[in-house]
C-alpha cells in the first residue's frame, strides 16, 4: 500500500498529504454525524451517512488543502483526537434540541399518557408519544430556518480553532463553558416555557376535579381525569400550535452562531 501510494505521488504531487488528511477530516464529520441533529437519528441508513460523511471530506479536503503529516506525529492519535472533536461539536448543537425534547416530555406526563410510550429507533429506547412529536417538529423548524447550515459553518470554523495535525484538543476554546452551561440550562427554562400552557390548563381541570369530588363524593373523579386530562391537553395543543412554533423558532434563531 505504502509503495502504492509512493508511486501515485509521483505521478500527482501531494497525494499522500491529501490521503491522510482526509482520513483525519473523515474521522472527525463522522464524531460530528453521530452527534449532531437530524444527521444522528438511526432512522437514516448508516450507508448514507458514511456516503455522506465521504463527500463532504472530499469537499473539505478540497477547501483545506492539507500538508503532510508532521515527522512527530501519530495518525492513529490525530485520528482518535479529530473523532473526538467532532463528537464535542455534535453534542453542543444537540443540546439545542434536547430542550424541545424536554418540553413534549413534561406535556406527555401531566396528560396522562405516561403510559403510552413508543421505541425511539434514534436512542433505542421508549419515549413519550407527544415528546416524539415535538422531537419530529423540532428537526424540521431546526432545518426550516437553516440549522444545517449553521452546524456546517461550526464544523469549518473548528479546523480554524483546532488544526487536524494539532495533538492536543484547546478546550477552552472549543468549548465555550458560558456557552455550556446556557445550553444545559434552557433544556429545564425551554421545557417548562413550552409545557406551561398544558401544565396551567390541566392544573386548573385538577382543581376543578378536586372541588366536584368533595361536593359530590359519588363521582370518580379518578376515572374521569384519565378522560378528560388527554383530551383537554391535546386541544390546548392544537390551540396554541401556531405560538409553539414560533417560540421554537426564535429559540433555535439565539442560537445561529453554534460556534
Amino acid at each position: 500500500m505504502e509503495s502504492f501510494i509512493v508511486q501515485l505521488n509521483s505521478i500527482i504531487p501531494g497525494i499522500s498529504a491529501y490521503i491522510s488528511g482526509g482520513m483525519i477530516i473523515f474521522a472527525r464529520m463522522m464524531g460530528f454525524i453521530r452527534f449532531a441533529p437530524v444527521t444522528n437519528r438511526k432512522e437514516i441508513p448508516g450507508v448514507v451517512k458514511i456516503g455522506l460523511a465521504l463527500l463532504l471530506t472530499i469537499t473539505f479536503v478540497m477547501l483545506l488543502k492539507p500538508k503532510q503529516i508532521p515527522e512527530n506525529g501519530d495518525l492513529f492519535l490525530l485520528i482518535v483526537l479529530n473523532a473526538a472533536a467532532g463528537m464535542i461539536i455534535g453534542y453542543l448543537a444537540r443540546l439545542i434540541v434536547v430542550a424541545i425534547d424536554a418540553g413534549g416530555d413534561m406535556i406527555n406526563m401531566q396528560m396522562g399518557l405516561s403510559s403510552a410510550m413508543v421505541l425511539d429507533p434514534s436512542t433505542s429506547s421508549q419515549v413519550s408519544v407527544v415528546g416524539k412529536f415535538f422531537g419530529l417538529l423540532a428537526v424540521i423548524i431546526f432545518m426550516q430556518i437553516g440549522g444545517i447550515y449553521w452546524l456546517f459553518q461550526a464544523f469549518m470554523r473548528s479546523f480554524e480553532i483546532f488544526p487536524i495535525y494539532q495533538t492536543t484538543i484547546p478546550l477552552a476554546k472549543l468549548v465555550n463553558m458560558d456557552y455550556l452551561i446556557s445550553l444545559s440550562s434552557n433544556v429545564l427554562y425551554m421545557g417548562l416555557q413550552i409545557a406551561s400552557p398544558v401544565l396551567l390548563a390541566t392544573l386548573g381541570q385538577d382543581i376543578i376535579l378536586g372541588v366536584i369530588s368533595k361536593t359530590a363524593p359519588q363521582v370518580n373523579v379518578f376515572q374521569l381525569s384519565f378522560l378528560f386530562k388527554p383530551v383537554f391537553g391535546v386541544a390546548i395543543l392544537l390551540w396554541i400550535m401556531p405560538m409553539l412554533v414560533n417560540i421554537i423558532s426564535d429559540y433555535f434563531l439565539s442560537f445561529a452562531h453554534i460556534m
